[in-house]
């Protein structure tokens, strides 16, 4: 089919849905689709955030440079009409179905290509495609338990973007370039405590565990300061704990000085993960 015949805003979280073309065919085909529409919105949290399913004649998200281009100019003008606890407070289906207006007008202009080839610029959107392909949804997808099937969990890994972070400050550079020193002094002391232990056999080999624990907590903090991941703050929280027990720890094999060096070096790396924020952060809905 071509042209866009019906699109829809729900909530990611619980699958409320907040607006909706109001003037659709009803068509038997088109009504089965809506039907696998609804289902596919209880599971959003489940999929990747671009997917494609085929419905019959239909699609849902129709598989084109056109058709996200349309999904992606309605979700941005959704964001910029509604503010996001408005959105979060909603407890009624369609409680924006006023949107409706507009997804109307954009239908309109996203059918009539000629009208629509001035307005929309799609070179962003080919590149954004080619660089992360949509992910092609099946039945079994959407009927797979906690919208996972055996054929596509493991297709999930890695379809999810990499979020991208707010770009780097002069002082959190200065403060990661100070935590790979820590971790190389780590490393350093703790090749020299493995020297002693083989010369030795009277000294304790737990303090190489703790030089090189320490240089591994380092250089993850660098890793969480510089890359976006899960929970990346309670796990910078947690490298910090690791360093201050380690350098408790080498109490006797550091001064006091040392020791509030490496550890004020952990604790300005916890902060400046915890200021790096993610970029765009993506809103509890979708279309």
């Amino acid at each position: 089919m071509s042209g866009v015949l019906f699109a829809s805003v729900v909530r990611v979280a619980d699958g409320l849905p907040l607006s909706a073309s109001t003037d659709y065919e009803q068509d038997r085909d088109l009504h089965e689709t809506r039907k696998h529409m609804k289902a596919l919105s209880k599971k959003l949290p489940h999929f990747p955030d671009r997917c494609t399913f085929r419905s019959g004649p239909y699609n849902v998200n129709y598989p084109s440079v056109l058709a996200f281009c349309f999904l992606d100019e309605l979700q941005k003008e959704f964001i910029v009409t509604y503010d996001s606890k408005r959105v979060g407070a909603a407890i009624r289906p369609y409680s924006f179905i006023q949107f409706d207006m507009v997804i109307q007008k954009t239908k309109h202009r996203y059918n009539s290509p000629r009208s629509l080839s001035t307005k929309i610029n799609m070179a962003d959107m080919q590149t954004e495609i080619k660089l992360r392909p949509p992910y092609q949804l099946t039945p079994d997808d959407l009927h797979g338990v906690n919208g996972f099937s055996a054929r596509s969990s493991a297709k999930y890994k890695g379809i999810a973007p990499t979020q991208t972070l707010e770009p780097l400050t002069l002082s959190g550079i200065v403060s990661c370039v100070l935590s790979v020193l820590c971790g190389g002094l780590n490393l350093l002391r703790g090749v020299h405590a493995i020297e002693s232990v083989l010369q030795n056999e009277d000294e304790d080999f737990s303090y190489v565990i703790a030089f090189f624990l320490g240089t591994a907590a380092c250089l993850y903090q660098c890793f969480l300061f510089a890359y976006f991941s899960v929970w990346r703050n309670v796990k910078s929280f947690l490298a910090l704990a690791l360093v201050c027990v380690c350098n408790m720890y080498l109490f006797q094999l550091r001064n006091l000085w040392q020791i509030l060096f490496h550890v004020a070096v952990a604790a300005c790396m916890t902060l400046h993960t915890h200021l790096r924020q993610p970029l765009g952060k993506a809103p509890d809905y979708n279309v």
